[in-house]
């Protein structure tokens, strides 16, 4: 693990690996680089692959104050620079997803693709925004059962129990302020308006329910690709990390590495 200080916060990564692209991964709400960890693996034989403690999570410091989805776009962004990476593919889980969105839009120079694996809602439903509103407020209040209700919502049945067990815990032990601030800022991002700035290659992987219907998906971001792991629910990329595996090495050999005319790639 290595850290370098930006303005004042200390951000961690692991950097392994050589190889073009490389590769930055970026973790969900309240986890950690550790949930990329099968993908961080598989890819740093061949590729140059970076796993990112996003601010407030893992061993990153975690302030006091918002944490908007442009900050962590924009901390990955500096830390591309600070670590000489020629436009690697970003992918993210969850929040790390819509990051990945973020950057695509508004660094497009840092990358030259995205992959988003479930990521969080591009539009949230009334009643999503009611129910993780009260979760932020419950987690302010001291009360984090509210959290680890939600947590819990995050997996089907068939779901290992061990994984569940360790991810819910793991997830409902970071600091509240952090939950409920970085909660506040996915509620507010508006995944559909960013969407429409990004024409980088992009792949979707969906999970079990998906947080974002491919059919919307292939609507919001018409250009994207879109694959759905079966059988594994939102943390397909440690339920499922073959299929998840499979479809990105897929993506970079036909859509990255190889680019398909306009036409072709927007019915992916």
């Amino acid at each position: 693990m290595t850290v370098l200080q930006r303005d004042g916060v200390r951000l961690a990564y692991v950097d392994e690996g050589t190889g073009e692209p490389a590769f930055v991964f970026m973790h969900g709400w309240t986890c950690n680089r550790s949930y990329f960890k099968p993908q961080h693996d598989h890819f740093k034989a061949r590729h140059r692959v970076v796993s990112v403690d996003l601010r407030g999570h893992g061993e990153s410091d975690k302030p006091k104050g918002p944490y908007p989805i442009r900050q962590y776009a924009d901390d990955v962004a500096w830390l591309i620079g600070k670590l000489g990476l020629d436009r690697p593919v970003a992918l993210g889980h969850s929040m790390g997803g819509v990051t990945a969105l973020e950057l695509a839009a508004e660094h497009p120079q840092s990358v030259r693709a995205i992959v988003m694996v479930d990521p969080a809602p591009f539009l949230w439903s009334p009643d999503f925004i009611s129910l993780l509103t009260n979760m932020a407020d419950s987690a302010d209040a001291g009360n984090q059962q509210p959290r680890r209700d939600f947590v819990n919502m995050l997996f089907l049945p068939t779901s290992p129990v061990d994984l569940k067990e360790r991810i819910v815990d793991e997830m409902c032990s970071a600091p509240a302020h952090v939950a409920a601030d970085a909660m506040r800022g996915l509620l507010s991002y508006d995944g559909v308006a960013v969407a429409k700035k990004v024409s980088l290659p992009a792949l979707h992987i969906a999970a079990t329910p998906p947080l974002n219907p491919p059919h919307m998906m292939a609507e919001w971001l018409p250009h994207a690709v879109n694959g759905w792991t079966v059988g594994a629910g939102h943390f397909n990329m440690l339920e499922a990390p073959n299929q998840v595996n499979d479809m990105i090495e897929r993506f970079v050999d036909q859509y990255v590495m190889r680019p398909q005319p306009a036409a072709a790639a927007s019915g992916g």
